[in-house]
């Protein structure tokens, strides 16, 4: 059994690490996680004084791998999960005093760790870029967007379609009487960069999700409202490697949604929940490290930017259709990617251009902070297959030298007829995106990171989805062709 697919063992020090965190903040309540191929969390609890035994850090605990989404057959439903003490953290959300861990997926009868786990695709991602002699480590920078909203409706049947959500802050409500009164300072569309309140109207709010997610060791660097009307904000970690990132991501999405909860409210990583205004993305910056150096830094090259850094360019933009079907892998996801919303549809790249696909940027020339901005993907993304995509298809520009060719220095969006036809641009649907997956895959094969049993499921999986909205009725049809 090779070192990656083993059972990680911890040592006896991070094992007492864990038990010390119980005491010392007497946690009642350990919560169990894990991912599940879509990527949602998933979890059980137990009672805290189970950690103190041996038992369950040598032989894990049980659970069901047909009930989650994209594992297990109900003939082989018998799962374990392996729990990793580095991820130990105290919940911040919860009333009762809970220490949250994440957990490694066991499959008992293989004995390995579950292919189909996404954490452990993220793990073999790693492994595989120290294995290349590339680099020793990636450092993964997400800038992850998200709607908070006042209220949501929707629902589907035979005879009817809707969804109706609102936003105090949404201009629509301009007009309108709250308790007898309207005080106005309502966002215009595409007017919410930066405004202090009384326009921004959830400062408070982010800063509680900030607060909570600093507390547990996540690192901030700046939380502001975005571009669109009714509650679009930011809020962006500082850097780290691809599988802490990843975990950071789950709990960044959990701490969101359960603050805005927690305040009446409800939060969404949809990627266009909104007609005529900007959609939420996750741009993701990326860098390549070797012996505490950063590889993609050269004083002398475009925008600073290394020959390394330039091929992992070009393997991002060769397969970045295919990546699309990982990186936004939702229907929602391609409402988001049209021309005219700041969404970075045309395959190509640029220093500080946000009209590109890959962006450099260039807020100094500190060679530590020299790193490429892969901008199409959006927060439906499971992070563990994004970032592992991401890493792919970058190594497979750098072995087989990709060159991205020249960068694109102007607006990608002011050019038209035939110039315009020749710039390549992601998918136009889910669709669209899952044939590019099933054509181009073999970079994503290599030293095993991802699988076809895994790949073959996802497809599969989000199939289900291109033909529940290919389906049913789009409410706006019965404008456009009620009358024919």
């Amino acid at each position: 059994m090779s070192e990656t697919t083993s059972i990680p063992k911890p040592s006896q020090e991070e094992i007492d690490k864990v038990i010390r965190l119980i005491k010392d903040n007497a946690i009642l309540i350990v919560d169990l996680r894990f991912t599940d191929l879509p990527g949602q969390w998933q979890h059980f609890s137990i009672p805290a004084n189970e950690l103190f035994g041996a038992s369950i850090w040598n032989e894990g605990i049980g659970f069901d791998g047909s009930s989650i989404r994209c594992f297990q057959e109900i003939e082989e439903s018998d799962m374990v999960l392996f729990l990793d003490p580095k991820s130990a953290c105290i919940d911040p959300i919860l009333e009762i005093p809970t220490l949250s861990i994440i957990c490694n997926v066991y499959d008992p009868i293989k004995k390995e760790l579950y292919k189909r786990d996404p954490r452990f695709i993220a793990k073999k991602a790693e492994e595989y870029l120290r294995t290349s002699g590339v680099a020793d480590e990636s450092f993964w920078g997400p800038e992850m967007e998200f709607f908070i909203f006042n209220s949501i409706r929707f629902d589907q049947g035979t005879n009817f379609g809707y969804y109706f959500l609102d936003s105090q802050e949404g201009i629509w409500n301009s007009g309108i009487f709250d308790d007898g009164k309207n005080l106005g300072y309502r966002l215009r569309s595409k007017e919410g960069y930066f405004p202090t309140p009384p326009h921004d109207t959830l400062q408070d709010i982010r800063s509680k999700i900030i607060l909570a997610l600093m507390k547990i060791g996540v690192q901030i660097e700046v939380h502001h409202h975005e571009v669109a009307s009714a509650g679009q904000c930011e809020i962006d970690m500082r850097y780290n490697s691809l599988l802490r990132m990843a975990d950071q991501c789950l709990m960044y999405k959990y701490v969101v949604k359960n603050i805005a909860k927690s305040h009446g409210m409800t939060a969404t990583f949809m990627p266009k929940p909104l007609f005529g205004d900007n959609g939420s993305g996750m741009h993701v910056h990326q860098s390549l490290w070797k012996d505490g150096q950063n590889l993609f830094y050269d004083k002398d090259g475009y925008a600073l930017l290394s020959q390394m850094g330039k091929y992992y360019i070009g393997g991002l933009l060769k397969h970045a259709r295919a990546l699309m079907a990982l990186c936004a892998p939702t229907s929602n996801s391609y409402k988001r990617l049209v021309p005219g919303y700041e969404a970075p549809v045309n395959l190509v790249y640029s220093a500080r251009n946000r009209s590109a696909a890959v962006r450099i940027p260039m807020y100094n020339e500190n060679p530590a902070a020299k790193r490429i901005e892969f901008r199409p993907p959006d927060g439906s993304a499971n992070p563990y297959l994004a970032f592992s995509a991401m890493l792919m298809a970058g190594l497979d520009g750098i072995e087989n030298q990709i060159d991205p060719g020249d960068p694109f220095e102007i607006n990608t969006y002011e050019v038209h007829g035939e110039e315009a036809k020749k710039i390549p641009s992601v998918p136009g649907s889910l669709a669209e995106a899952l044939k590019a997956l099933q054509i181009d895959h073999e970079f994503l094969l290599k030293g095993g990171v991802f699988t076809k049993d895994v790949l073959e499921e996802w497809i599969k999986f989000k199939h289900k989805e291109v033909d529940a909205i290919r389906l049913r009725p789009h409410p706006y049809e019965f404008y456009l062709s009620y009358d024919v």
